[in-house]
C-alpha cells in the first residue's frame, strides 16, 4: 500500500510529531504541504522532504485563524488540484492543576486543538465531499479518553476530537470521506517534564507515524480510535453495557444504586454504530419489560 500521488495537509509540522507524519507521508508518496505556525520550521521540514525525492510546499499559518487556513487549502488546490488527507497534528499544552488553571488557559488550549482541528476540517470538508473523497485524522489522546492529572483543559479539547469525528465520519461515509482518531505517544516538546527520561528514549515521534498509513490509505477505516507509541499500536473504543431496565419512578434511582453492579458488566458490551442506538435500545427495553399487551397498546396510538 502507498499514498502515490496523494496530497496531504499536515498541521504543526514543523517539529516533533508533526514533522515525523509529514516526512512519513512523503516517503509513502504523498505531495505534503507542510503546516507550522512559522515559515522558518515548516520550510526546513519541507526542504528535507524535498532532498530526500519528494514533494513538499511549506505554508506558514496559525490552525486557529479561519482565513489563513482556507488561504492553505486554496493554495494547495491550486497548486495541485485536490487535497485527499488532513493531519490535524497542532497542538499547545498549558498543564496545571484545575484549581490552578485559569478560564483563558482552558480556553487557549480549546482553542488551538479543538477549534484548530474544526476550522482545519472545514476547509477541506467541501473540496473532499466534491471529490468524494478524503481521509481526516484527528489527534486525541490518553489524556482524554482516560484523564490526566493537571491536563483538564486538554483533556477536554481530546476528548471532544473523539466526539467530532463519531459524526464527521457519519456525514462524510456516503461522499467516501473517512475520518479517524490517533492518539499517539511521543517524545516531543509537548511532552518533556511530563514523563520520565527513560520512558521518553523509547517514545521516538517516528515510531508513531506508521498508523498514518491504515489511516489515510485507499482502504482505512473510520471512526478508529489508534493509539500508537514506542512501536506499539492498539484500539480504543466508546462502548455501551447491555444495562438493565429499572423502570420509571422515584424507586429507578435507589434501584440504580443497588444494581450498579449489573448496569456496570462489561460483558458483552458494544461500539454502537451511531449515537441514536442507545435511545433504540433503550426504548427496546422499556417495550420488552412492559410486556406485549403495552406494546400493543403504543403500535395503535
Amino acid at each position: 500500500m502507498s499514498l502515490e500521488g496523494r496530497i496531504a495537509i499536515v498541521t504543526g509540522a514543523g517539529g516533533g510529531l508533526g514533522r515525523e507524519h509529514a516526512l512519513f507521508l512523503a516517503r509513502q508518496g504523498a505531495r505534503v504541504i507542510v503546516n507550522d505556525q512559522a515559515e522558518g520550521p515548516a520550510g526546513r521540514v519541507a526542504d528535507e522532504i524535498t532532498a530526500s525525492g519528494g514533494t513538499a510546499l511549506a505554508i506558514a499559518a496559525s490552525v486557529t485563524d479561519q482565513a489563513a487556513v482556507e488561504a492553505m487549502v486554496g493554495r494547495a488546490i491550486a497548486q495541485w488540484g485536490r487535497v485527499d488527507i488532513l493531519v490535524n497534528n497542532a497542538g499547545i499544552l498549558r498543564d496545571k492543576s484545575f484549581a490552578k488553571m485559569s478560564l483563558e488557559e482552558f480556553r487557549l488550549v480549546l482553542e488551538v486543538h479543538l477549534m484548530g482541528s474544526v476550522i482545519c476540517s472545514k476547509a477541506v470538508w467541501e473540496p473532499m465531499r466534491a471529490q468524494r473523497y478524503g481521509r481526516i485524522v484527528l489527534t486525541t489522546s490518553s489524556s482524554g479518553l482516560y484523564g490526566n492529572f493537571g491536563q483538564a483543559n486538554y483533556g477536554a479539547a481530546k476528548m471532544a476530537l473523539v466526539g467530532l469525528m463519531q459524526t464527521l465520519a457519519i456525514e462524510g461515509e456516503r461522499y467516501g470521506i473517512r475520518v479517524n482518531c490517533l492518539a499517539p505517544t511521543a517524545a516531543t516538546q509537548m511532552t518533556q517534564g511530563v514523563l520520565p527520561d527513560a520512558s521518553l528514549a523509547l517514545l521516538d515521534p517516528a515510531l508513531v507515524s506508521p498508523a498514518l498509513l491504515a489511516l489515510t490509505g485507499e482502504s482505512a477505516p473510520t471512526r478508529a480510535i489508534v493509539c500508537a507509541g514506542a512501536g506499539h499500536f492498539a484500539r480504543a473504543n466508546v462502548t455501551l453495557t447491555n444495562g438493565r431496565y429499572l423502570g420509571a419512578g422515584d424507586g429507578a434511582g435507589e434501584r440504580l444504586v443497588a444494581e450498579w453492579d449489573e448496569v456496570s458488566d462489561r460483558a458483552g458490551e458494544i461500539v454502537p454504530d451511531y449515537g441514536f442506538m442507545q435511545a433504540e435500545r433503550e426504548v427496546a427495553s422499556a417495550g420488552a419489560a412492559r410486556g406485549p399487551a403495552a406494546n400493543a397498546d403504543t403500535a395503535d396510538t
